[in-house]
């Protein structure tokens, strides 16, 4: 036999496409091709495989090698076809047997023979199952992250040799109960005071929508935010292999416990570039509001983010998802996060402080305020001061509700919200569009709440955009309530989470 093909997967963002490696052993002077619009790392298998295959204990043919990668017009990247063009090369010179003809396979080879850890197992057996395709060959090490999926026969492999024989499957793991999930470390007891913010977090955390919490330096923005993963709801198994599959791609998935069991909690320093942020890189990479996913993003020192990478925000903050455009296409990553961001009043970090002196001139302030454009501003749900903690507060001896106890009522206004929500494609108030608005908010609104909200509209300013974000926010502080109806003192509460300034 001279021609084989076996099968492989393409990434492409946390999705996978099938590829076929076809392998034809010709006459002529000895030679190795590799076509199908493959990249740099792929050509070079040509040499981690010749190497492979002869110190496993197999002989490479020495004739007129081509192999193709198909479809020819979807870029190959990256060592993960070292395994399956190993394999259809010893297919083809009748080498071992061919027995996958219902598998697909991936890997990366080291010179004598065994399978390295690869990135995007996860997303590469999913596309398996999708596509009807029965078994998957996988380096040992990963075999753990690869038998999540379920309905695809794992099949773990140490070294090219052992595929003489028909390796044993690996056992599926199960997904992650609500028990084993984990949450954040700060429990919302340790926070001393601040009652009106945790509020505002318990609202963020039921609808899912964007908060910016300001305040001077110490005053526990940063505490607070780390408690927001604890108040939310565990991840669903579907969300655990959602979430997974970002980090697979990403090679971030621990080896040993593969699937993610807590929400992200994603926290980039005020320096990362454009591409950290949202993605990107010359091998395209998903950046922190991908990894953040189903999860939350905390942007600390919200203001010294860089403008470009603050913009770029405004997509994902928007639709849920991040793409990213290159010559040879663009690539789209899941951006579903909830977004935490804490800064200072200006520079100094004082201004209006009851307790120091601000030492920052009127310009400066105005200046270091307006580094957050208004568009991204007009995107955040919740605006919550945070002053300073006084003494006799932080002296108490008594500690607030914990944080199981809040996520007990954030639960039960996820389930009001996902039983409203069902047959549409959002699960939370903060998703809902402008008809779901209209519908659930607006006509749910008791008579005597339109005079309101045409107030705020008028003395804060409120953009269309604003205007639908005060109703998303009533309807979630009314699921908190248990309230089918929007109330005024929901509305209320809503509205004085908005800005006081105009936008």
């Amino acid at each position: 036999m001279s021609l084989a093909k076996v099968r492989s997967v393409a990434l492409k963002g946390i999705e996978g496409i099938p590829v076929d490696v076809e392998v034809d052993i010709g006459s002529g002077l000895p030679a190795f091709n590799i076509v199908g619009l493959p990249d740099a790392a792929v050509q070079e298998a040509r040499e981690r495989v010749r190497s492979a295959i002869r110190n496993a204990g197999f002989e490479f043919p020495l004739r007129r090698i081509t192999v193709n990668l198909a479809p020819a017009d979807v870029r190959k990247e990256g060592p993960i076809y070292d395994l399956p063009i190993a394999v259809a090369v010893l297919v083809a010179s009748g080498q071992i047997v061919d027995h996958f003809q219902d598998t697909a396979l991936i890997g990366e080879l080291s010179l004598d023979g065994r399978l390295r850890h690869v990135a995007g197992v996860l997303p590469f057996v999913a596309m398996c199952g999708q596509g009807g395709i029965a078994s998957a060959v996988v380096p040992q090490e990963d075999t753990a992250e690869a038998g999540l999926v379920g309905g695809v026969r794992v099949i773990g492999v140490e070294s090219l040799a052992q595929l003489k024989r028909e390796p044993a499957e690996w056992p599926h793991p199960a997904p992650p109960t609500a028990a084993e999930a984990g949450v954040a470390v700060n429990d919302l007891s340790m926070v001393q005071g601040q009652e009106h913010v945790k509020r505002a977090l318990e609202v963020a955390a039921a609808g899912g929508h964007n908060v910016l919490m300001q305040g001077p330096p110490g005053s526990g923005k940063t505490l607070l935010a780390r408690t927001l993963p604890g108040l939310l709801a565990p991840l669903t198994p579907g969300e655990a292999i959602e979430v997974s599959k970002v980090y697979s791609v990403a090679g971030l998935l621990s080896r040993e416990q593969p699937m993610l069991r807590a929400r992200p909690f994603r926290s980039p320093h005020h320096t990362i570039s454009h591409a950290g942020l949202v993605g990107g890189g010359s091998q395209i990479r998903p950046g922190e509001v991908s990894l953040a996913h189903r999860g939350v993003l905390f942007l600390d020192e919200f203001p010294e983010f860089s403008t470009n990478a603050l913009e770029s925000m405004r997509e994902p903050l928007e639709s849920g998802a991040v793409t990213i455009s290159r010559a040879r296409g663009s690539i789209t990553f899941p951006a579903r996060f909830l977004l935490v961001a804490a800064m200072n009043p200006c520079p100094c970090g004082y201004y209006g402080d009851t307790a120091k002196a601000c030492s920052c001139p009127e310009a400066s302030v105005s200046r270091y305020q307006r580094r957050v454009s208004g568009p991204l501003l007009d995107r955040i749900d919740l605006f919550a001061d945070v002053p300073r903690v006084a003494f006799a507060e932080l002296a108490g001896a008594t500690t607030g509700e914990r944080s199981e106890a809040v996520r007990d009522r954030v639960t039960e206004a996820r389930e009001r919200q996902a039983a409203r929500l069902k047959g549409t494609p959002y699960v939370t108030n903060s998703e809902m569009g402008p008809l779901e608005v209209r519908t659930f908010c607006q006509e749910a609104l008791v008579p005597g709440a339109e005079p309101l909200l045409a107030g705020a509209m008028q003395q804060l300013g409120l953009s269309a955009r604003a205007f639908h974000r005060v109703l998303k926010v009533a309807r979630t502080v009314a699921d908190l309530a248990h309230s089918d109806r929007i109330e005024t003192v929901h509305l209320a509460e809503a509205i004085q989470y908005r800005r006081r300034t105009a936008d």
